[in-house]
């Protein structure tokens, strides 16, 4: 019988190693961390770019897994396990801190709530599971975009739809945002999506650690964020806490 075939082997390793981190790398760190020759480091690379497995950002010459990859990454996750298996978790996070959950998933341009755990108190709350969100302008959305589980369509020529005056529209602005977010491991949107109201979000990572869903607590402003309008850390702790028990379930061993 034939032996393993060399370069799939090594495209195999590249892209195990795109998925295992958070944030894209450059050719010289591929092909260091896999003891390949910078030239057939990129041949691969640019091999896995022609069929939409590996995106390079044009600004700064980096790579991520690309939209393709990450389709086919998610297609054995039915959303009904994802949300049995954050059910647990979710309701665990609402009461530790005392805001409301939502775990989305990519649909469409959009997201979708898949799941809702209202804040534990007896505030007038309306149910969210099934509602469509924008990706630019809410946590989860922004999410998903940093680590490649959804992109955002071609912008019109005027810009993204603002939903209020601190909507990131340009897509630059947007680039930026989800640059942080890939550095921090979490997203945010203060005020973004409607006025006094903020959120929180972290990824889900299934086998492999790509990105299949997004978990986030939201609520209003002042509840959410401090007088200068940044994130409680005590609430992003919690958070990642249960986004990382969820994804540990789901097979991501590092997570």
């Amino acid at each position: 019988m034939a032996g393993p075939v060399q370069s799939i082997e090594r495209a195999a390793a590249i892209l195990r190693l795109l998925a295992g981190g958070p944030r894209r790398l450059g050719l010289g760190e591929v092909a260091s961390s896999l003891g390949l020759a910078k030239g057939t480091a990129h041949g691969i690379l640019r091999t896995l770019q022609h069929v939409d497995f590996v995106e390079q950002d044009e600004a700064t010459g980096k790579y991520q897994l690309g939209a393709a990859l990450l389709h086919l990454g998610t297609s054995y996750l039915d959303v009904n396990e994802l949300r049995s298996r954050s059910l647990n978790w979710a309701d665990a996070l609402a009461a530790r801190s005392g805001e409301a959950v939502r775990l989305g998933t990519p649909l469409e341009g959009k997201v979708l709530i898949v799941h809702h755990v209202f804040r534990p108190d007896d505030t007038l709350q309306t149910l969210d599971v099934g509602a469509l969100l924008p990706l630019h302008a809410s946590s989860l959305g922004k999410v998903l975009l940093a680590f490649g589980a959804a992109s955002v369509a071609p912008l019109p020529q005027e810009g993204l739809e603002a939903y209020t005056r601190h909507t990131l529209v340009l897509r630059e602005d947007l680039d930026r945002a989800l640059a942080e977010i890939r550095d921090l491991g979490w997203g945010a949107e203060v005020q973004e999506m409607s006025m006094g109201d903020a959120g929180i979000a972290a990824p889900i990572r299934g086998h492999g650690g790509l990105v299949v869903g997004a978990m986030g607590l939201s609520g209003p402003v002042e509840r959410i964020c401090d007088t200068k309008g940044r994130p409680l850390p005590a609430l992003i702790a919690l958070l990642r806490e249960a986004a990382r028990a969820i994804s540990r379930d789901l097979g991501a061993a590092r997570w």
